[in-house]
């Protein structure tokens, strides 16, 4: 058995007993057949990279920054393990079909009792099953005492669990990040940033048993920042490079149609079982081929498009520079939304003769903290306006061999007759959010003369508390309206999702967010603050009208605690501010 693989991004990578076995398992071996980028190589050739290699990078970074925060021997081999298994629940071409299943979730597989759309529950359970042969269990008991319980744990640090060795796998700056950043850049031949492996592990260190940016206010903390940064830019690049390419766009359009026609064919239940297999069996040859013989002939019309390059050119698209703010909204919650955005999508793909395919920013940096206790985004001017600008990535794109012309108008119309119908089934936290500014804003603002003072929130944490407070002992009514789950690791109520629909909110240019300075302990150090815009006002009127009895509700709750909410008010000219004269 080999001790030693060659990696081109990595070199030299050293492997023990337990992890050559692993490698040489069938679920492990499966992952050679599945590209790193999907079809990505049809636009950049020389991408043909395999989620096998980067599993073996995954693993030999989480490897360094283990020994690098001065983890145990045993936890660094765990934490290598996880690196090494985290993908093992990718489908065959797995973007598309877990497209096709957060659009379709009637044929969603049913793992646990539960309906699931994702690679990541897949891989845990494959890792606690430990299907990996006689021979790796033995030698996991002989090391670890308890083959069960390793695989469980390290089916737990993939995914995220146990911090900090889950941190390592599953955060902002984790190994899993930097080595597709660094091997994609190497393969596609696109030059993604400066990504510094040395300097990154330099920045982190363990505190609270959480891994955070090193420093506390000093030239330590500055070089820690710039690492983040840096990996923020190179986030940034990779996805307007390699993921919002038109052509690379309209091949995930036309394999999304081609498979999903596929699906279409066959009964729920022979779609599902399908479906599994994808995920725990099937290579991207394997996906293919199925799509070939189950398709019909526009499905593998579309196959043969994409294996000789003739794919469906860009007829038109909309991004943030085009699109209005309430349409950025629509758009922005109804992608959220994978049935709607299907309805959405093939109507528009049907009226225009085109495939359309809605594109959102995702994987928004959420929770990286500092030594210092703060949040890297709160205290990095440039890592706050990289976060907006990956908030903010959402465009319409239509493709088609014609040039249909497109009306805004009617992509407005369908996008809010579409979240109407997303409202009428379900609260939608973002909207409660909104909500909430708008009674704000309702309460605190006046108008006098020619000007308006308007008020802006000056803690963010009082949001977050409030939201938690709100959800947990609020007003009935208003505790589904605030749907998110917090956290209290970092002493007060904390919510990722909330986090993001924040700068969901503000990308699309609902809410005002401006920097402010102040001292604290001797050190000058930075917030933000929100109020809500002209265009937030008047799609929050919308919103309200859906949600009466809610507005209604938390305006009399805000009303309540009114002298505890902590916010300064802005003098601007009314006609400035709402485009009306006073």
């Amino acid at each position: 058995m080999l001790d030693t693989l060659r990696d081109p991004v990595h070199g030299a990578i050293r492997i023990d007993e337990l992890e050559g076995h692993l490698i040489l398992s069938r679920p492990m071996q499966r992952l050679k057949g599945i590209k790193q980028l999907g079809l990505v190589e049809t636009v950049y050739p020389g991408a043909s990279h395999s989620r096998f290699e980067h599993s073996l990078g995954t693993m030999y970074m989480a490897g360094r920054m283990a020994e690098h925060l001065g983890l145990s021997l045993e936890e660094v081999r765990k934490v290598r393990l996880a690196g090494l298994l985290h993908d093992l629940g990718h489908s065959a071409l797995s973007h598309a079909v877990e497209g096709v299943l957060s659009r379709n979730p009637d044929i969603q597989p049913t793992l646990a009792g539960r309906r699931v759309s994702r690679h990541e529950e897949f891989t845990r359970q494959i890792i606690a099953a430990h299907p990996f042969g006689e021979e790796a269990l033995q030698v996991a008991k002989r090391d670890f005492g308890d083959a069960d319980e390793l695989f469980r744990e390290v089916a737990d640090i993939a995914s995220g669990a146990r911090a900090p060795l889950g941190q390592i796998i599953v955060g902002d700056l984790d190994a899993d990040r930097i080595d597709f950043l660094l091997r994609d850049s190497h393969h596609s031949g696109v030059s993604l940033g400066l990504v510094d492996t040395d300097q990154i592990l330099q920045a982190l260190t363990i505190s609270n048993d959480r891994i955070v940016l090193a420093g506390q206010g000093d030239y330590r903390a500055e070089m820690s920042q710039t690492a983040a940064e840096s990996m923020l830019i190179a986030r940034a690049h990779h996805y307007n490079a390699l993921i919002y390419h038109p052509a690379v766009q309209s091949i995930r359009a036309m394999l999304l149609a081609a498979l999903e026609r596929a699906l279409s064919r066959m009964d729920a239940n022979e779609a599902e079982s399908s479906i599994v297999l994808f995920f725990r069996e099937y290579t991207d040859p394997d996906l293919l081929d199925f799509i070939r013989q189950k398709g019909d002939s526009t499905s593998r019309d579309l196959l043969a498009r994409i294996k000789y390059g003739r794919v469906f050119p860009l007829a038109a698209r909309f991004d943030h520079r085009s699109l209005s703010p309430d349409i950025r909204m629509a758009l922005s919650t109804v992608s959220r939304h994978g049935r709607m955005r299907k309805l959405f999508e093939d109507a528009l793909g049907k009226k225009y003769g085109a495939l359309v395919d809605v594109t959102v920013g995702s994987g928004v940096p959420r929770s990286m903290r500092t030594e210092a206790n703060g949040f890297f985004y709160d205290e990095s001017a440039l890592a706050a306006g990289l976060v907006k600008s990956l908030t903010r990535q959402i465009a319409i794109s239509f493709f088609s061999d014609d040039r249909p012309k497109i009306s805004l108008e009617e992509v407005r119309s369908q996008a809010l007759r579409l979240l109407s119908f997303i409202r009428s089934e379900s609260y939608l936290p973002i909207d409660g959010l909104l909500l909430l500014f708008y009674s704000l804003h309702q309460m605190l603002s006046e108008t006098y003369g020619q000007k308006i003072l308007v008020p802006r929130i000056r803690n963010i944490t009082w949001l977050y508390r409030t939201v938690a407070r709100i959800k947990d002992l609020g007003p009935p009514g208003l505790c589904g309206l605030f749907d998110y789950s917090f956290h209290s690791d970092y002493g007060f109520p904390y919510s990722e999702r909330l986090f993001e629909d924040i700068q969901i909110l503000v990308a699309n240019g609902m809410i005002y967010q401006d920097e402010r300075h102040y001292e604290l302990n001797g050190q000058w150090l930075q917030r933000y603050e929100y109020m809500l815009t002209a265009d937030g006002i008047k799609y929050a009127e919308k919103v309200a009208g859906s949600y009466s009895k809610e507005a209604e509700g938390l305006a009399n709750h805000l009303r309540l605690e009114k002298h505890t909410i902590p916010y300064d008010v802005v003098s601007l000219y009314l006609k400035r501010y709402t485009g009306k004269k006073a």
